[in-house]
């Protein structure tokens, strides 16, 4: 073992030393257990002082150490850049008032109530100074509010493997439809969505968004999505969330702006294609209108190839927004 070696030999011994001893070790029982001299062993312990929360006891003139609650505790203990980006989250789903507000807001409660007193006055300088001056943005959209209680009853029907029954306020209807449907996914974001299936339907799933939802209640009767299930696949075979037949999709990017569509992503499965100077983007994907009005933020810097649908969407949003001007 060369010399590197064996000093990061002895300072994994040293830790795990420093975990193992229940009164703690004084520098010179440091020094002799790892066969070094004292200054040796002080240098060692300042810099394992620095990763991990290092108690000292005094006894009598001198002072053992110790690593407190052992190796698992300095592991699974939050940092304060863990803790803030948490309560980013948490103030931002308040001002959306979306339905996992109040599941996050306890989240982060739990964690920060697993701090003693030590680790809080440890940390809270380092908390307060991002929590100041830290946020997650609030993008433009829909201002839309679904009760927490609904969102625990689909999270209780995908947890029990049963449908979930509620009334449903669909878009430009008058009153409210009783639907059950099996539970295939959650979909968070500025709307929240249910992912749900008419049991012993042969039809695709659709969404139902939280807010429209009534009175859920649990089926009786177990009901679950297929094993082989995978909602990520389901969801790439759309631009955005509305499900539509899928088109083979191809944006010509002009050179001006092939830096800026080389960091952006278009769709998960996109392949980008270099044709002279210009960039070509190609996926396959639903949601028409949605490509179309997305390709609004791009200013004419990326065209559409293909498919001819894809064009006459465009083309209709484009006339659309000359009238409204």
């Amino acid at each position: 073992m060369n010399a590197r070696m064996e000093k990061l030999d002895r300072a994994i011994r040293l830790i795990h030393l420093l975990c193992e001893s229940a009164e703690g070790l004084t520098l010179d029982e440091m020094a002799r257990e790892l066969d070094v001299n004292r200054r040796t062993a002080e240098r060692m312990r300042n810099v394992i002082a620095l990763h991990f929360d290092l108690e000292d006891v005094a006894d009598g003139r001198s002072k053992r150490f110790r690593i407190r609650e052992g190796l698992r505790r300095v592991y699974t203990r939050p940092s304060a850049a863990e803790i803030a980006a948490l309560q980013a989250e948490v103030a931002a789903q308040r001002r959306e008032k979306a339905p996992q507000a109040d599941l996050l807001d306890s989240l982060l409660t739990k964690v920060r109530s697993a701090f003693d007193m030590r680790e809080r006055s440890r940390i809270e300088p380092d908390l307060d100074a991002l929590a100041r001056l830290q946020r997650a943005r609030v993008v433009a959209g829909p201002a839309v509010v679904a009760a927490p209680h609904v969102l625990v009853a689909v999270q209780q029907a995908i947890i029990a493997g049963t449908a979930i029954e509620f009334d449903y306020l669909a878009e430009g209807a008058v009153a409210p439809k009783w639907r059950r449907v099996v539970p295939y996914g959650l979909l968070h974001g500025p709307v929240t969505y249910l992912v749900g299936k008419m049991p012993g339907r042969d039809l695709d799933p659709v969404h139902y968004r939280l807010d429209r939802m009534e009175n859920p209640r649990l089926g009786n009767e177990p009901c679950a999505p297929p094993e082989d299930w995978d909602l990520d696949d389901w969801l790439a075979h759309s631009f955005g969330i509305w499900r539509e037949d899928d088109h083979d999709v191809v944006l010509r990017v002009l050179p001006s702006a092939v830096p800026r569509a080389r960091a952006w992503r278009f769709h998960p499965a996109q392949v980008l294609e270099e044709d002279g100077d210009e960039l070509l983007v190609r996926f396959r994907a639903g949601g028409l209108r949605e490509i179309a009005e997305h390709l609004f933020t791009w200013g004419g810097d990326v065209r559409i190839e293909a498919p001819e649908e894809l064009r006459s969407v465009m083309r209709e949003r484009v006339l659309l927004a000359w009238a409204t001007t």
